[in-house]
């Protein structure tokens, strides 16, 4: 079996139901060449059982990187699955959003050297997040707007996020007001640039902390492009109970610091200073 070209790191914590869901997207992918790197931020055995089961059913393979459950660790256990994978281009996800069949063609499209690539997410409500059934994520029919009308679905200018294609998208990626920044959700890059910086700073909790990847691979010369309107992924419902102001505050000040100093390397990242 060939060595795949690109590497898709998921986040997950403790979540059955939409990594099971995510991980079918995957399997709908009209790119195939990938492999699916888990960034498991301490999840108890349902999920072990729930990956073991999924690798006999996918095409893909999946490479599964736990660490133990110290709080959120979040940017911890992404370096972890950084250097677990095993290709020169890493796409980041999360355990709560279903990619469209286009989603891994649309990053291989518009990779680049010297770029990252910044997309973003259309966020489904609970009721419609549960509607969703592995027939209708093969079918494809929760990413097409009918359908979700269907579900209650309001009326929104974000709805271009599913409609748009060709012009339109492109047009739509250059004209939104949108930062092109490192969104861990969609976002995508060449793995010896995010080793360069460092990966993740580790003292990062909740909030900020893919942004501020993103900022220190501006500062190494990175450029980023907008894809929000091309790679579309949906954003399943669930409650945050790992956000908190304290976290939020600390990481506006690590972020605050790396501006100043247009720092390129974090000291607290993948490579630890001894």
């Amino acid at each position: 079996m060939s060595k795949p070209k690109i590497s898709i790191i998921i986040s997950t914590y403790n979540s059955v139901a939409w990594l099971e869901n995510v991980l079918w997207s995957y399997e709908t992918q009209t790119y195939q060449d990938f492999e699916i790197v888990i960034a498991d931020d301490g999840s108890k055995q349902p999920t072990f059982d729930l990956i073991e089961k999924m690798k006999t059913e996918v095409s893909f393979p999946i490479i599964h990187v736990w660490h133990e459950d110290e709080g959120f660790q979040k940017s911890r256990i992404l370096n972890k699955a950084i250097l677990a994978c095993t290709t020169d281009y890493i796409l980041m996800s999360d355990g709560d959003c279903m990619a469209r069949k286009d989603f891994v063609q649309v990053h291989m499209d518009f990779r680049e050297e010297g770029y990252f690539l910044s997309g973003g997410y259309f966020m489904l409500p609970m009721d419609i997040s549960k509607a969703i059934t592995k027939e209708i994520i093969f079918s494809q029919e929760c990413f097409k707007v009918k359908w979700l009308k269907a579900q209650g679905l309001k009326v929104s200018f974000k709805n271009n996020k599913l409609t748009a294609t060709g012009f339109r998208s492109k047009l739509l990626n250059t004209l939104t007001p949108t930062n092109a920044s490192w969104n861990g959700h969609n976002a995508s890059g060449w793995k010896k640039d995010i080793i360069a910086v460092n990966g993740f700073d580790e003292r990062m909790q909740y909030g900020g902390q893919d942004r501020e990847l993103g900022e220190r691979l501006f500062y190494y010369g990175i450029k980023s492009k907008q894809i929000r309107y091309s790679a579309i992924c949906l954003h399943l419902d669930h409650p945050r109970g790992y956000k908190n102001q304290e976290s939020i505050d600390k990481n506006l000040a690590i972020r605050a610091t790396t501006k100043k100093e247009k720092k390129a390397w974090t000291d607290f990242g993948i490579k630890k200073n001894s």
